[in-house]
């Protein structure tokens, strides 16, 4: 039986950790979000606890697990990413074991491998975040969950409240799988004695992740940066959902899963496990965002598992029906299944894993400046955010004067640290001759002061001599009266040179 459940998660777990492993330095890019970890997990434990205290508390128990992981194996861009591919790759294994349990070994296999090729999965799976971490353990949740109603033990409900609070100190919208999972709870009518313990186990995870809740509250300016929902986003959750609930009316679904000769009868099937999981997150968050706009699809990642649990009920039903015709084994076509899902979407599998895929590239930049910098005496960023491309890649900085700091992101418990007033902003600035700006393309926005008075002093005393878009990123360099350099004012350039991060 052992041997029988480990061979139902390989298949998934390999193609996740195969999938996750390609490309996985991202054409040697980092992207903004990924700074932010970078240079998180470089300071102390005691420095990220006092910088979550103002900032990024839903991270910091990431963070602070990233920190040891920079400090065992050293800082790079695999180092970074890995353990995201390896939860994706645990996710994927244990979504399969899940399905196998409330359905067949088929529809169990087919769902882990539809997890690992879901695109947004692949995305997480190669990301210096934590939503591939909160993916792993709300399946690990779920899977408790299951075997806590198969055969009730105190083990399993201590499991599972270990893993539900973890997933929610990782990011505590993981709670909406805990949500999910009552409503399992309630189409189950698993006794009252189960039903209490579970009640117990999801009070004791809510109580314990609410600090981290409550504190996030003081914070939530950090989300102010997420749109209104648009009818793109709607309709996407819309479809979603309603291809997981079609799927629910295969019988293969709603057969109640096989009881243990020791337990209890219940009514526990896939379709009450995979549905909840699959709706509740997402339509979860959108009915929050009709109040203040919070949707974004990596908060809610872990709801493909219950679509992924569905669809590979509806495959195991597809290929079955193909076998039988063919007079074959059902599990021999699940990797031709699988070549055909990889070929379809190998457009967005191979752009994933290019720079174009994120935002920006904070490495790009750090480059752009690197080849400046012997002609210039400071550096300014707008916003102040942009000084992640110093922090990232200090080396590329050597010699830059940051003009505009004050307190620096370390000694302030920040990420982008506290800049000087205005009016010393301004005196800095005019005693450079030559400044770099690191700023985004496009028209610029200034939300400060500060940013107001840098734009302004850079208009009225400076010549931009020239520019350069780096992936998402403008690195311009200024010059007191007149351009000297040879070449030309403004010559505005796209691309750099790639440099790593340190170490």
């Amino acid at each position: 039986m052992r041997h029988g459940r480990i061979s139902i998660g390989t298949g998934p777990a390999v193609l996740a950790l195969v999938l996750g492993l390609w490309g996985i330095t991202r054409e040697h890019s980092m992207w903004r979000d990924e700074a932010a970890t970078w240079q998180a997990a470089h300071r102390s434990l005691t420095e990220i606890g006092r910088m979550v205290g103002q900032v990024d508390v839903v991270h910091g128990l990431y963070y602070a697990v990233m920190h040891g992981v920079f400090a065992v194996f050293g800082d790079s861009l695999v180092t970074l990413r890995l353990p995201s591919v390896l939860a994706t790759a645990t996710a994927c294994g244990l979504t399969a074991l899940v399905g196998a349990r409330l359905s067949t070994g088929t529809a169990g296999t087919a769902a882990g491998l539809a997890l690992a090729v879901v695109p947004a999965v692949q995305e997480h799976a190669q990301e210096g975040r934590p939503y591939a971490l909160v993916l792993a353990f709300v399946v690990l949740a779920t899977w408790l969950l299951v075997s806590a109603l198969e055969r009730p033990d105190g083990r399993r409900w201590a499991g599972y409240v270990v893993a539900t609070l973890i997933a929610a100190w990782l990011n505590w919208f993981s709670l909406f799988a805990l949500v999910a999972h009552g409503v399992t709870m309630v189409c189950v009518r698993p006794g009252r004695t189960r039903l209490v313990r579970w009640t117990l186990a999801a009070s004791g995870a809510v109580a314990a992740a609410l600090p981290v809740i409550l504190t996030s509250r003081t914070q939530s300016s950090q989300v102010s940066w997420i749109k209104p929902l648009g009818w793109s986003t709607v309709l996407g959750v819309l479809i979603t959902v309603t291809v997981a609930a079609l799927c629910t009316r295969l019988p293969q679904a709603r057969e109640v899963a096989r009881p243990r000769a020791e337990a209890p009868p219940t009514r526990l099937n896939l379709a009450v496990v995979a549905l909840p999981l699959c709706a509740v997150p997402q339509v979860g968050l959108v009915l929050i965002s009709l109040v203040k706009p919070l949707y974004v699809t990596r908060y809610v990642l872990f709801a493909y598992v219950g679509l992924a649990l569905l669809i590979g009920v509806l495959l195991g039903v597809v290929l079955a029906t193909i076998a039988a015709r063919f007079r074959t084994d059902a599990r021999v076509l699940l990797p031709v299944a699988v070549t055909l899902a990889l070929l379809t979407l190998l457009p967005f599998e191979l752009r994933l894993r290019t720079e174009e895929s994120r935002i920006d590239d904070v490495l790009s930049a750090a480059a752009r400046v690197g080849d400046v910098r012997d002609t210039a005496d400071g550096v300014l960023y707008i916003p102040a955010a942009r000084r992640d491309t110093a922090l990232v890649s200090p080396q590329e900085f050597a010699g830059l004067r940051d003009l505009a700091l004050a307190q620096g992101p370390v000694a302030s418990g920040t990420l982008k640290g506290i800049e000087a007033e205005p009016r010393d902003i301004e005196r800095a600035m005019l005693g450079a001759r030559r400044i770099v700006l690191v700023t985004d393309p496009g028209p610029r926005q200034a939300d400060t002061v500060r940013d107001l008075t840098k734009q302004r002093v850079l208009r009225e005393r400076f010549v931009r001599c020239s520019a350069s878009v780096a992936r998402g990123r403008q690195v311009d360099l200024y010059e007191r009266g007149k351009c000297h350099r040879a070449g030309g004012p403004a010559t505005l350039r796209t691309g750099s040179a790639r440099r790593g991060p340190r170490g």
